[in-house]
């Protein structure tokens, strides 16, 4: 008895086959597509024609016998393959993200046998031939079986078995081939770009700055370069919000718990922004970056900036910056992304020399996760002068709303760079490159040391490392102009 699934693959070229013949002509030939030659040196990702999502190792596994997926397309490591030639016309597809190879599990010639992962031994069910369909695309077989590389089912759903099925030249046995290329950008990534916040999010970069209207804004490209001229979208307007209608400032978005929540500071009146500066939360509708957006709530009644989320231990938190004594560095416990559930505490104040030059001031706080260690790289002295420049706190204590569990680095981490003519760097968020392998900074600074506090500071951004200690290595601002590698990953 013949299965359904074949049944139901093979009954329409049967049914062409009959129809042709009983008008008396014999079924032409179909034309050989060729199939796509690959560069060794690249980094493919394989989207499949059916559902249009990519191979993706499964819940981003490392170990033997892993499964492989078909996952919604957002370039990671994960989705990322090579081309090594095992000779003859054969190659194995190597993971970025794991290192190890696609094979079938027990290097099975049966029908189904799901595709798995598997250190390189170069065998034969680890080699795989590419037969061209129409369009470009290409299908995948495997030396061992003769079989092709297919979504189980012609699945379109996330997490799909991929298996191998008899050749049969189905939507769901083509994939095309995505090379993803090394382009290059130069900064600034926005020209008038103060406090900048920048997110990777399936395929495309996000960013909000500081607009010193009621608008909130956003820039969205496929690329880093794209941003400089990509059109300014409005995301949401404050006109008519009892406290917070205009003179927004610092905008943030965090997705948590399948929302976005935009984060910023907002007054009464434009001119009035010393008094009435506030934190406030939009919630999103959806799963867009880009809204659309609703008021969701105030996050507090008394004057503070620079709002971000600190995620420790299962908690959210509140980072800000307000007055105690001086302007100095807030957490506040959340019981939801925007509901405090405490009183605001201080973990830092600008009490080093290089934290006071034009102005003792401590704002901008940003989490940043690497290896077990938690931070927040944060913005000292005046913004006003041309030595704003980034600090770092490193928690090591067990309690985020007590100071003496934040223990802050003697010296700035990232500062100001006159050889560069990089005047005051500082307001930076961070972002992961497209394949997820690379850290990234973006910033604002002047390109003179008598620039202002205002909306002339540019946005701008850079890779950057990792000391022995675990601590971040974001060397010198990097000058305008010069052209940089693209972050890893990233498609032209």
């Amino acid at each position: 008895m013949t299965p359904i699934r074949a049944r139901a693959r093979l009954l329409g070229p049967v049914l062409a086959v009959i129809a042709l013949l009983g008008s008396g002509l014999a079924a032409p030939p179909a034309p050989a597509a060729q199939p796509s030659t690959v560069d060794p040196n690249a980094t493919y990702v394989l989207v499949n024609r059916h559902s249009g999502k990519a191979l993706d190792v499964y819940d981003l596994a490392t170990n033997d016998g892993a499964r492989i997926a078909q996952w919604t397309r957002n370039d990671g490591a994960w989705q990322q393959w090579q081309f090594v030639s095992s000779g003859g016309g054969y190659h194995r597809l190597k993971s970025r993200h794991s290192g190890k190879v696609l094979d079938f599990a027990g290097s099975s010639t049966s029908d189904g046998a799901d595709l798995v992962q598997w250190t390189d031994q170069n065998r034969p069910s680890q080699q795989f031939r590419l037969a061209g369909s129409p369009d470009g695309h290409v299908r995948l077989l495997n030396r061992n079986s003769g079989k092709a590389l297919d979504v189980h089912n012609f699945s379109t759903a996330n997490g799909a078995r991929v298996v191998q099925w008899p050749d049969l030249n189905g939507a769901n046995q083509q994939w095309q081939l995505v090379k993803l290329g090394a382009g290059t950008f130069t900064n600034p990534i926005k020209a008038n770009g103060p406090d900048p916040w920048l997110t990777y999010h399936q395929g495309y970069y996000y960013l909000a700055t500081t607009t010193w209207t009621s608008r909130i804004t956003m820039r969205r490209s496929p690329t880093l370069a794209g941003l400089a001229s990509a059109p300014e979208t409005a995301v949401f307007d404050l006109s008519g919000l009892p406290n917070g209608c205009c003179n927004l400032w610092a905008p943030e978005f965090h997705l948590l718990g399948g929302r976005w929540y935009l984060y910023y500071v907002a007054g009464q009146n434009v001119p009035d922004y010393v008094p009435t500066q506030r934190l406030h939360v939009l919630e999103s509708s959806g799963t867009d970056p880009m809204g659309p957006y609703h008021f969701k709530a105030d996050l507090g009644n008394t004057w503070e900036l620079d709002p971000s989320v600190l995620q420790l231990n299962g908690r959210l938190y509140l980072l800000g910056s307000a007055m105690d004594g001086t302007q100095s560095l807030t957490i506040t416990p959340l019981s939801n992304p925007y509901t405090p559930s405490g009183p605001r505490r201080t973990i830092s104040k600008p009490t080093l020399a290089w934290e006071q030059q034009t102005a003792p001031v401590n704002e901008g706080a940003e989490p940043l996760y690497h290896n077990g260690k938690t931070m927040i790289v944060y913005s000292a002295s005046a913004c006003w002068g041309p030595d704003y420049k980034l600090g770092l706190l490193t928690f090591t204590g067990t309690d985020p709303l007590n100071a003496a569990h934040w223990t802050k680095s003697p010296d700035p981490v990232f500062q100001r760079n006159d050889e560069h003519g990089v005047f005051a760097p500082g307001h930076n968020g961070f972002f992961k490159s497209p394949d997820g392998t690379e850290d990234w900074i973006v910033y604002h600074a002047n390109s003179s040391a008598g620039g202002g506090c205002d909306m002339n500071r540019s946005a701008r951004a850079q890779k950057f490392t990792w000391n022995a200690d675990g601590t971040p290595n974001f060397g010198a601002p990097v000058p305008l102009g010069v052209q940089l590698p693209a972050p890893s990953g990233e498609v032209t």
